[in-house]
């Protein structure tokens, strides 16, 4: 869900003027999961860019003070929130941990990487939200050593329904920055794509696996 859409357009803006968010019609990108996409989002890039990387760890730092208070940890999402969930965390004076994809194979195999406190309720952060897989997993990680997820944070969303969908069975508030549809929105607006590609835009969305 994104909560303020004048953020949700800024955070656009900011992305595609550093070539972070990349769309191409004709010639999709193909994810890790053999997903063809029109869309491509690195988030990563924005962390070499002072202003950016400062507007975008302001704004999710606010989202956690207001929904969740103080009495919290945070927890980044290996790789990708691995560093602006640590700017987060020092912005509020919290605790600081992230979670790896899988324990490791050697020395303590660790998954959790960081302490927590029992007791401390946990907000996750994430850069970027698909399917919601790789999400759900850092938070069943966590949960698996009987810590509390009050929520995840992320910079962007595809809005997927699957992933809402996965999100709401586990009882998970997920708040964005900027999502999917506020790209398109904007896309649309400034008249900068084909008809034929708006469509193909939004038929992905509705069904990205059979989508071609």
């Amino acid at each position: 869900m994104v909560l303020d859409k004048k953020v949700a357009k800024q955070t656009i803006n900011y992305l595609t003027q550093i070539n972070a968010i990349k769309l191409n019609t004709k010639n999709p990108f193909i994810w890790t999961s053999g997903i063809k996409s029109p869309i491509y989002c690195d988030n990563r890039l924005l962390l070499s860019y002072p202003r950016i990387r400062k507007f975008i760890a302001d704004k999710m730092s606010e989202i956690i003070k207001n929904k969740y208070g103080e009495n919290i940890s945070i927890t980044g999402v290996a790789t990708g929130a691995i560093a602006i969930g640590a700017l987060v965390a020092e912005r509020l004076n919290l605790p600081y941990s992230y979670v790896r994809p899988e324990p490791k194979n050697h020395g303590l195999k660790n998954q959790i990487e960081g302490f927590i406190d029992i007791g401390t309720e946990v907000v996750v952060i994430e850069d970027l939200i698909s399917t919601g897989k790789s999400s759900l997993n850092a938070i069943n990680a966590l949960r698996n050593e009987n810590f509390t997820v009050s929520g995840m944070v992320s910079i962007f969303s595809y809005n997927f329904n699957i992933a809402n969908q996965r999100f709401q069975n586990e009882n998970i508030l997920i708040n964005s920055l900027a999502d999917y549809n506020t790209l398109v929105e904007m896309i649309l607006s400034k008249g900068s794509i084909s008809e034929d590609e708006a469509s193909r835009l939004k038929d992905w969305k509705e069904d990205p696996d059979k989508w071609v």
